[in-house]
């Protein structure tokens, strides 16, 4: 008996013992193996990652000289969920004193609450109402108290933080202030008042080292904006903090390339949601640089020239490679205003200004005069049609229109003459007949191989393609080609349409002997470690002499450029160098604008003998070419030969141009000022003829200026308005029982 009884405790204990270990085991596997799995699936306690946006890559010229850098810039952020659960803290601590306070008194206990607010969204395309956290109350009654004692508190969008709060829960800090000064940091740090949820951070942020200085190439940059991130990135991490993004130039075409690599930052929130800590962080890296072809001194150079006038573009190239060495355009606009958004009273200024500022003139297509005389010549040389000799005869008669040379008003004619005779005197009735003799189908050929027609393919947005017009193009708008319009395209009138950029690069191709490169804007593109992540070489895309020209031919359309400065009766005798050999072609449009009848052209190079630089001006209201836009081109090809030859231009800020609408009669730099009356007119000079009937009213178009949106910088609204609270910090809040529960800190 006692043996079975002795069996069943021995069996008891055993199975006790099996159940323990089980247990153990089991505890074992849960608690040590699978505890990081079950830990994540505690309620409320989770991971949370946050995007660092990379550092952005500087802007260079071609020596190096950085033309757009990163600053150091301090930022008072405020993380507003931390504020909030702080907040909520303190009330919780303020409402038991309350509570104590009234059971003492014998009065009614009335607890503080969060301020709370209603607010309108859309849902279904309906109006609905929901209440939310008031998120500027709280940070008015906890936060701008204290800044205000080191009197750092500024007027702000309070709308702008709501949003923000709205939409990233407050985990994403809110950028309150961008502008701190060094000394103001300081005292932040000296003062060290241990705000909860605000912090003075030192960030990046855009400069423009030059002001102006290029700023129709550089373009500006826009603050971070989610909407311009895919939702597929989006969801790479639980809170994406977007690069600033690049609206415009430069910063725009090589966003891709300038923006740095992410850094990332895990947070850790407990079972409540409250911000327990930083698990990690990776730092940002920086994108790459790019070195663009432009000679940061010939720049300043050409737009310092160009500020003769009220309107109107230059642009300077290396024939030999294509490379775009100054690009300039007036009047112009400061970028560092947009620096990191833009006002809303600098916007509009920029926007309503009728001169456009904004508004990049060398990319833009114009009617490009007797300049297109050039490529029309060429077109001639494709059939031999250069050999022949053509009378001015004062003009042409076509229909029931003669068109007149430029001449007929002077009183006499350029008589029977060759091509380039015709280019040194820009006979207009020269070219009527010639263009007709050679005809449409090599015109059209010529400007296909040098260019026109189509976009330079430059890395700039918004760059116009131009327009030779053919009878293909004409039957498209219903009106059948003539005689007459191939006359108009002959001498650059009626809808044909050129860029400033476009006859830089026919001119380079003339002087260089027939090479036709392609435009090159930005020579590298380097990481910080010195890694070329690319190098645009010169691109060769026609040589003129592999396509049907002479050499000769090709010299003989240059030599009608050197006559027509260097030869007495050329149209552009005032562009004559007394340092260098210089050669042209002048252009005088009509523009069918009895404010503005014309403007003014000038396309040149030097020297003669192995080029090294074209320029073309194009001047907005110019009386003519030779008088209003040959002196700007010498200037600066005397300027910039004098650089190779020694002299220093240092580089400076450059204030923003100022636009005009004043009529350009004649421009010196000999006496410093700008002719705006009628000046005595050189019978050797060409004035524009008049071709408007021949221009159809329904095919006119008109060149609007176009604009990519900056960040705007709102104005502080009415509950941001709190800048006296630098100097009132107590009697400017409602709640003064909340302020002085925050006064302890």
């Amino acid at each position: 008996m006692a043996t079975r009884i002795r069996f069943r405790l021995y069996l008891l204990a055993l199975l006790v013992m099996g159940g323990f270990g089980l247990l153990t085991a089991r505890l074992y596997q849960v608690q040590i193996i699978e505890g990081p799995i079950h830990k994540q699936r505690i309620p409320g306690r989770k991971f949370e990652s946050v995007r660092i946006p990379g550092v952005r890559g500087e802007i260079k010229d071609r020596n190096g000289i950085t033309l757009a850098e990163n600053l150091s810039n301090y930022e008072v952020r405020l993380n507003l969920k931390e504020i909030l659960d702080d907040y909520r803290s303190h009330l919780t601590e303020m409402n038991k004193l309350l509570k104590e306070e009234s059971k003492q008194a014998g009065t009614k206990y009335e607890p503080e609450y969060v301020p709370m607010r209603n607010f309108q969204f859309f849902k279904g395309g309906q109006p609905e109402i929901k209440q939310e956290v008031d998120i500027v109350e709280i940070v008015k009654r906890a936060v701008l108290p204290g800044l205000g004692r080191m009197k750092l508190v500024e007027d702000f969008n309070a709308d702008q933080m709501r949003v923000h709060f709205r939409s990233t829960g407050g985990v994403v800090p809110y950028t309150y202030r961008r502008d701190l000064t060094f000394e103001e940091f300081a005292k932040f740090a000296e003062n060290n008042l241990n705000l909860p949820g605000v912090t003075v951070t030192a960030s990046a942020r855009r400069n423009y080292v030059y002001d102006s200085l290029a700023c129709h190439i550089l373009g500006y940059v826009n603050m971070p904006d989610i909407l311009q991130v895919t939702e597929e990135k989006r969801h790479e991490f639980n809170h994406y903090v977007p690069d600033e993004y690049g609206a415009q130039g430069v910063e725009k075409s090589m966003d891709h390339l300038l923006q740095g690599t992410p850094g990332k930052r895990v947070l850790e929130t407990d079972e409540k949601g409250k911000f327990a800590g930083i698990v990690s962080e990776t730092p940002p890296g920086p994108g790459a640089d790019v070195y663009l072809t432009v000679d940061a001194r010939i720049q300043l150079l050409t737009e310092q020239a160009l500020r003769k006038v009220g309107r109107g573009a230059a642009v300077v190239m290396d024939p030999r490679n294509g490379d775009i060495l100054a690009m300039g355009s007036v009047p112009s606009y400061n970028i560092n205003a947009f620096v990191p958004s833009v006002s809303e009273d600098d916007w509009h200024r920029y926007t309503e200004d009728i001169s456009s500022p904004m508004f990049n003139r060398a990319i833009n297509a114009y009617s490009p005069g007797s300049t297109c005389k050039i490529p029309i010549a060429l077109s001639g040389c494709l059939d031999g049609t250069d050999k022949n000799a053509f009378p001015c005869g004062q003009g042409a008669q076509y229909g029931n229109k003669f068109m007149k040379c430029w001449c007929a008003s002077k009183g006499y004619s350029h008589g029977t003459i060759r091509v380039s005779d015709a280019i040194k005197f820009s006979c207009n009735g020269f070219f009527y007949r010639y263009g007709n003799a050679t005809g449409m189908r090599n015109i059209e050929t010529m400007t296909e191989l040098l260019g026109l027609n189509r976009a330079t393919g430059i890395p700039l947005p918004g760059e116009s393609g131009g327009r030779i017009p053919t009878p293909a193009y004409m039957r498209q708008k219903g009106i059948n080609w003539s005689d007459a319009f191939t006359a108009l395209v002959a001498i650059g009138q009626g809808e044909t349409e050129c860029t400033p950029l476009q006859m830089a690069s026919v001119t380079s191709s003339v002087c260089n002997g027939g090479k036709v490169f392609q435009p090159r804007l930005v020579k590298k593109v380097l990481r910080k470690n010195g890694e070329v992540v690319n190098e645009d070489m010169p691109i060769l895309r026609h040589d003129l002499t592999k396509e049907g020209l002479k050499p000769e031919q090709i010299e003989n359309v240059k030599r009608g450029m050197w006559r027509v400065v260097n030869d007495p009766g050329g149209t552009a005798g005032r562009a004559a160098s007394q340092i260098t050999v210089l050669s042209g072609k002048t252009g005088t449009t009509q523009t069918g604008n009895p404010k503005q009848p014309t403007n003014a052209w000038f396309i040149s190079f030097a020297p003669y003998d192995n080029p090294e630089i074209a320029v073309c001006v194009f001047v907005e209201n110019g009386d003519s070419g030779g008088r209003a836009a040959s002196p700007i081109a010498k200037h600066i090809i005397e300027e910039a030969i004098s650089l190779q030859r020694g002299l220093e231009v240092p580089l400076e800020k450059l204030a923003e141009a100022k636009g005009n609408f004043d009529r350009v009669m004649e421009v010196s730099f000999a006496e410093g000022e700008l002719t705006k009356y009628a000046a005595t007119t050189d019978a050797s000079e060409e004035t524009a003829v008049d071709v408007g009937e021949f221009v159809p009213t329904q095919t006119a178009v008109n060149a609007k200026p176009k604009y990519v949106a900056p960040t705007i910088r709102k104005k502080a609204d009415a509950d941001g308005s709190v800048s006296d609270q630098n100097n009132r910090s107590r009697d400017r809040w409602k709640n003064l029982k909340l302020f002085n529960v925050f006064r302890k800190r």
